[in-house]
């Protein structure tokens, strides 16, 4: 993606985001992935699709399971009359 591109894009998701915190980083070479981060650390892709002169842009998000607020504690089952 052009930096150009790459801003628009930004702009695009701090927009519907609701963020100035969201973050579009540049590969370092051209060809590789345009990566999204929030403050500093990386959660996903963007990838450019052109197809027939039509262009996208899709988001991935990536979120590791060690990342998550631990699971609730289940519930005890419903005890039946006697």
């Amino acid at each position: 993606m052009k930096p150009t591109e790459i801003a628009r894009v930004q702009a695009y998701l701090r927009r519907i985001l609701g963020s100035d915190r969201v973050t579009l980083i540049a590969p370092p070479r051209p060809g590789l992935t345009v990566e999204v981060a929030v403050e500093g650390e990386v959660i996903g892709t963007v990838h450019r699709d052109d197809e027939e002169g039509e262009v996208s842009y899709a988001v991935t998000l990536s979120i590791l399971e060690e990342d998550l607020p631990p699971a609730p504690a289940a519930a005890p089952a419903p005890r039946g009359r006697k």
